[in-house]
């Protein structure tokens, strides 16, 4: 098995499949060592994936990176860290050119070094102006050097084209991707083309919900264990309901066998594989899935395989709209069960597990 690489510019060459660490934020679900999560990074550089994603408001994932990097220098040098920066939604009406710079410096603090290898840009509310400052700040950075490279993430076409037209260069654009999922395909993925921005996809299994664990299982009741579970139970809703998202287990179950492969490396292949697409970021909390991971790399799909899956994810009322929206929407359950202020204030003490998952469109 060979690890696939793709080079984003000269110098800057990550594994096609990435490292997220969500999962391991606080307050996302139970508590996790960090002695083992820094094990557990050792397992997944030393098999060759270097590309981990993070972000500032995940919180507490930088210095555990940062621990990593101490504890194994050598590993360490191969690693290639995309981060975020995300003011939170109280901040964002009165953001300063100082409180960019302050991210920035806590990020590099955090992960103990001199450049972040990427900075991916996120705004919580369109109806706030400054997005764009905010991003011409983060490329003065870049200047300064204290940022290698620059990124956008959870941005619709139109807002992304503000971007780009007020004359920021962009690296890569990291949305949401999979086959319960294909709003990038509705004009995202034709503007990224224009402007040779490659996509870091994240969601391609669905927080899980894309693997051999579910094929067969009722829709679980709430309360869930972490957020990426509510998170996706509501893409499926989206998508059209349990049965249907049932129906496409079974077809990937289908050509997992033909491959003798597993659900969730189908259904990552599938987002790998498709324009512009750089590299698949799949969530772990630990290193338990991570063969299963791998097994991505050495997974070809042929056309019977590509007509099969894109005949039921095509079927699929939604999600609709474009990258993000339904997430923006204020009066939508997904827009409620964000955390938007976890950088001024630590992440709440108490995460509703159990919000009413309803039909498509899914209003609380």
């Amino acid at each position: 098995m060979t690890i696939e690489t793709v080079t984003l510019a000269p110098g800057y060459t990550i594994s096609r499949v990435a490292k997220g660490n969500w999962q391991l934020a606080a307050k996302h679900s139970a508590p996790y060592a960090q002695d083992d999560a820094v094990e557990d990074m050792r397992r997944y550089v030393e098999a060759g994936i270097n590309a981990f994603d993070c972000a500032d408001h995940y919180v507490g994932v930088e210095d555990t990176i940062g621990v990593f990097r101490k504890r194994y220098p050598e590993l360490g040098k191969t690693l290639r860290v995309s981060t975020k920066y995300t003011p939170d939604i109280e901040l964002i009406p009165r953001l300063t050119r100082q409180d960019v710079e302050t991210a920035v410096d806590t990020s590099l603090r955090r992960l103990g070094v001199e450049q972040l290898d990427l900075v991916q840009f996120h705004w919580w509310d369109y109806e706030v102006p400054g997005c764009v400052q905010a991003m011409q700040w983060l490329q003065e950075f870049q200047k300064a050097g204290k940022v290698a490279h620059l990124g956008v993430t959870n941005f619709n076409v139109a807002r992304l084209r503000e971007i780009l037209d007020g004359g920021v260069t962009l690296l890569t654009n990291q949305l949401q991707y999979s086959l319960l999922d294909r709003r990038p395909e509705r004009g995202m993925v034709a503007l990224c083309r224009e402007h040779d921005i490659k996509l870091l996809c994240y969601g391609t299994v669905a927080g899980g919900f894309l693997s051999d664990k579910w094929l067969g299982q009722p829709s679980p009741p709430p309360p869930f264990a972490n957020r990426s579970l509510i998170k996706y139970r509501l893409i499926i809703e989206e998508f059209g309901g349990w049965e249907p998202y049932q129906a496409l287990l079974r077809a990937l179950a289908t050509i997992a066998r033909k491959h003798d492969s597993n659900i969730a490396a189908v259904a990552a292949r599938y987002v790998l594989d498709r324009p512009q697409v750089a590299a698949a970021l799949v969530g772990a909390k630990d290193a338990r899935h991570l063969d299963e991971t791998l097994a991505i790399f050495s997974l070809r799909l042929d056309a019977e395989d590509l007509a099969s899956l894109n005949a039921l994810s095509d079927a699929a009322p939604g999600p609709g709209g474009d990258c993000y929206d339904i997430e923006r929407d204020k009066d939508s359950t997904h827009a409620k069960i964000m955390q938007m202020n976890q950088n001024t204030h630590g992440a709440p003490a108490h995460i509703d597990m159990s919000p009413p998952i309803t039909a498509v469109g899914a209003r609380a």
